[in-house]
């Protein structure tokens, strides 16, 4: 049984009851109130609200522009994933190995990450500017004309994703450099006088050594990744076309640009929903107790 004796640890707990509850209103209180918000006809600058219950998440179903989103979004967030994970566990893989000057290309690598999000939109929208653009001017001198690259949706996405493969690409690089650290080198040695080269070598050692924090980078970057509005906001706005338009972009649209603050709460709260669901059969799969999983 726990004892205070002093009025020191008295203040410490009471302290951190405080800092816990702070924390789960500030988080809970917009979830329930925008879950809320989804059972009824409510309409911005209109206080009167109506209930309809779940009138707003059959009508958001029904739409087929909720269903492209959704694709838009998983989409988005593979493309995204996959192309982080490979250039992170690649670069991860080359800042590991000695070389002069390793330190402070390591500390050059993370600066994407550390740049603000709309710095980066502002960047790429200059770079790919359909008249002065640098990348769109080299285009042109290598005979490939003047790219549509915020007109065109196929390019659109494909822009989006470069942006958001190299703003958070660091991130994951600097993820798998800390977990290469803690691979015993005994591995390799051992490896090694088995007759391994050094394809074996990373297939069989490095590789499944770096799977627990393969787990996690997908999951944090999924959810992420699935429900990052900014980049896409700033650079496309959704389009052209609705083409990189994805469940935060098309919820934040219906609430404030539609004044329809039911139909957009629906949308945000179903977005939260597949989220919940992918975090339970994560952890379903690989619980935190490190047991093995129910596959």
């Amino acid at each position: 049984m726990l004892s205070f004796r002093t009025n020191s640890d008295k203040f410490l707990l009471g302290a951190f009851i405080a800092s816990v509850a702070i924390t789960l209103l500030l988080i809970l209180f917009p979830v329930v109130h925008a879950i809320q918000l989804s059972f009824y006809q409510s309409e911005s600058f209109v206080s009167e609200r109506t209930w309809i219950g779940a009138g707003n998440y059959l009508r958001v179903l029904q739409e087929s522009g909720f269903w492209r989103a959704f694709g838009i979004g998983v989409t988005f967030s593979v493309l995204t994933i996959v192309l982080q994970v490979a250039l992170g566990i690649g670069c991860a893989l080359l800042l590991d190995q000695p070389f002069f000057g390793r330190p402070v290309i390591r500390g050059l690598a993370v600066l994407p990450y550390l740049l603000p999000t709309v710095v980066v939109a502002v960047a790429f929208q200059w770079l790919l500017d359909g008249s002065l653009g640098l990348f769109t001017i080299w285009a042109e001198e290598l005979g490939l004309g003047r790219p549509a690259w915020f007109e065109d949706p196929v390019m659109a996405m494909v822009v989006v994703v470069i942006a958001s493969v190299w703003t958070w690409t660091p991130f994951v690089t600097i993820s798998f450099l800390a977990a290469l650290q803690t691979i015993p080198k005994s591995l390799y040695e051992a490896a090694r006088v088995d007759g391994a080269g050094s394809w074996n070598r990373f297939w069989h050692v490095t590789i499944p050594m770096l799977v627990p924090m393969l787990m996690v980078i997908v999951l944090l970057r999924s959810i992420w990744m699935f429900n990052k509005f900014d980049i896409i906001w700033l650079m496309t706005k959704g389009g052209p076309l609705s083409a990189t338009e994805h469940l935060p972009v098309m919820a934040y649209r219906r609430a404030f640009m539609q004044y329809d603050v039911g139909g957009g709460a629906a949308v945000a709260t179903l977005s939260f929903a597949v989220l919940s669901l992918l975090i339970l059969v994560y952890f379903y799969f690989y619980p935190l107790d490190g047991k093995e999983g129910n596959k």
